[in-house]
């Protein structure tokens, strides 16, 4: 078990390292922020914050923990409060093409077995019901999933930082981390920041997203990644005409808050290498959009950003400790805006009392080492 007193540097400042700094505060843990940005302004502000279990169905235990991810979000509401941050309003799904259909069709069949909400619609029941702008042949099939829900990543790791700092965490906002420095027993003693400072910490936790590799490497770690960008645009509309996150057909739509919508599309992110423009990326995805909600005609395109996402190998996540380095703890995921409050829980956890939680067992950072 750790010392209470350990110090512990959280390095990147999205929704993985907000979670876990959060939780390790609350615990009486002292926690100093890393990021060379500001909180919550890199891919967890530009990707598509979809809280979701029914795209998880590749491994049992991966759906397992991100309905844990779910629950623990409702669980999050309720102790720092919904507002602003928290969108549990469902997701809708729905395609153009037999052979897509069918296969969300035989998806939402195994999630029912594993007790996962979904209702099948038709799309005239859809737009009577639930979202009358949308525009889709009224005998469609259409997957509603009411638990599901979308999150505004800044907001939340804002408020999560916020509270952290609250009760006594530190923070070095705009600072890379430069070095990490080990003791002859190899366990972690101190960050050296690019502002020249140096910090005494007794634990590393590596939430870094899509730079992660880059610090596990500070250490002599290898921890592969995909490289696998994504483009997101925000439009901006006088009022946002629909309420739920959805994947249409060629293009995905959620509401963003103060009349933004976010929209993302794979087709589209398969084009970035192509397509050099950002601006041009936008344009595509406005235009899909205006083909599912029409009223999205007279919006604007605010802005587009392509970012790199935070996907180890073998697509899943690496969470825990690295036995090789003691004090080196790793929180690099994909899905992070899901994952986000249960891995801050588990990993805080781990962290305080060295007690390894059965939920991460096939998600350890061992499994890449060499």
């Amino acid at each position: 078990m750790r010392k209470r007193s350990d110090r512990v540097a959280v390095i990147g400042v999205g929704i993985l390292g907000a979670g876990v700094g959060w939780n390790l505060v609350r615990q009486g843990a002292e926690v100093v922020f890393i990021d060379a940005g500001q909180p919550g302004e890199g891919v967890t502000n530009w990707t598509f914050s979809w809280v979701n279990a029914s795209n998880k169905t590749v491994r049992k235990s991966y759906f397992d923990l991100n309905v844990a991810g779910i629950a623990a979000y409702r669980e999050l509401a309720t102790t720092i409060g919904p507002d602003s941050w928290w969108y549990p309003s469902g997701h809708l799904r729905w395609a153009d093409d037999p052979a897509v259909e069918a296969k969300f069709l035989r998806t939402a069949e195994l999630l029912a077995d594993w007790g996962y909400r979904v209702e099948v619609c038709t799309g005239a029941e859809v737009r009577r019901r639930l979202e009358p702008a949308l525009t889709m042949p009224g005998e469609t099939p259409v997957l509603f999933y009411p638990d599901e829900a979308w999150v505004h990543g800044r907001n939340l790791v804002g408020r999560l930082v916020g509270q952290a700092v609250a009760a006594g965490a530190e923070h070095r906002f705009g600072s890379a981390v430069r070095d990490i420095g080990t003791g002859a027993d190899g366990s972690i003693r101190t960050v050296a920041l690019s502002d020249g400072s140096s910090l005494d910490v007794d634990v590393v936790v590596n939430a870094a997203g899509p730079s992660a590799s880059h610090v596990a490497g500070l250490v002599a770690r290898p921890l592969p990644m995909r490289r696998e960008p994504g483009v997101v645009t925000r439009i901006s509309c006088a009022q946002v005409p629909f309420h739920r996150v959805m994947h249409a057909p060629h293009i995905e739509i959620r509401p963003d808050g103060d009349g933004s919508v976010l929209l993302h599309s794979r087709e589209i992110d398969a084009l970035i290498d192509t397509i050099e423009d950002p601006a041009e990326l936008g344009r595509l995805l406005h235009a899909s959009a205006r083909h599912v909600v029409p009223e999205l005609g007279d919006s604007r395109i605010v802005q587009t950003r392509v970012a790199n996402r935070p996907i180890p190998a073998d697509t899943f996540p690496s969470v825990g400790a690295l036995p090789s380095v003691p004090g080196y703890y790793e929180a690099v995921s994909h899905s992070g805006i899901t994952l986000g409050p249960v891995i801050g829980r588990l990993l805080a956890s781990e962290i305080l009392t060295g007690k390894r939680d059965e939920m991460l067992a096939d998600f350890r950072p061992e499994r890449f080492s060499p």
